[in-house]
């Protein structure tokens, strides 16, 4: 799952952020509203985390643009702003929840994962492939009458992979969705995790392989 967050106050962002990736999201980080649309118009994300209060523009104009531009990605607006008016102004213009400041980042988690939650229900995306299958509202990976237990990070991998199915992604894509939009570390990780997730996914059951080495370019992941 990929989040952004779009915050001013870097403190905060910074909080939000590292705990989000402890619990095994990728997370974009931005710290005003230009980048905070640029971003939406590269990225796909499952959420969005977004300050009301930003110094080139009010959250409120974003939140109004997206949702006119046919963008339904889920956000909850963080805001100082704490009254019902401002609340039902926020709602109004589209956003899923609002969270006013300050709030303990337990409550942030459960709320991302509630509107994740409901948006995911609403569109049903439970993933197949060959007696793969993978169900993010359940957070449920089988194979076969098998289940398989994955950390967070191998659960994304696997579940932009099959939303990719018989598609070439690369390492680039990967990285991006899977990690963060600045990721720096090991050059070779989306490699060090396609070959326990593949090791995984054959111990489980049938013998088929079902991700493929594009040599050159990435991965796919499809029945041969």
């Amino acid at each position: 799952m990929k989040i952004l967050i779009i915050e001013d106050d870097e403190r905060i962002a910074h909080v939000m952020a590292k705990g989000l990736k402890e619990e095994g999201f990728s997370v974009d980080v931005v710290h005003n509203a230009d980048e905070g649309e640029y971003m939406v118009e590269v990225n796909p994300y499952d959420a969005i985390v977004l300050d009301l209060n930003l110094p080139d523009k009010d959250g409120l104009q974003i939140c109004k643009k997206l949702r006119s531009d046919k963008n339904n990605t889920p956000i909850i607006m963080v805001t100082a702003r704490t009254n019902t008016e401002d609340r039902v102004i926020g709602l109004n213009a589209g956003a899923d929840d609002y969270l006013p400041k300050p709030f303990v980042f337990s409550e942030l988690l459960a709320r991302i994962r509630a509107i994740i939650r409901r948006n995911s229900t609403q569109k049903l995306p439970k993933y197949e492939i060959d007696d793969l299958v993978l169900d993010p509202v359940k957070h449920l990976v089988k194979r076969g009458e098998n289940n398989i237990s994955l950390t967070a990070k191998e659960f994304s991998l696997l579940e932009f992979l099959l939303s990719h199915k018989n598609e070439v992604v690369t390492r680039t894509m990967i990285l991006e969705h899977v990690w963060d939009y600045n990721y720096d570390g090991l050059s070779n990780v989306v490699d060090v995790f396609i070959k326990t997730l593949r090791k995984k996914i054959k111990q489980a059951g049938k013998k088929t392989e079902l991700i493929h080495t594009i040599h050159g370019v990435g991965y796919k992941i499809e029945p041969r």
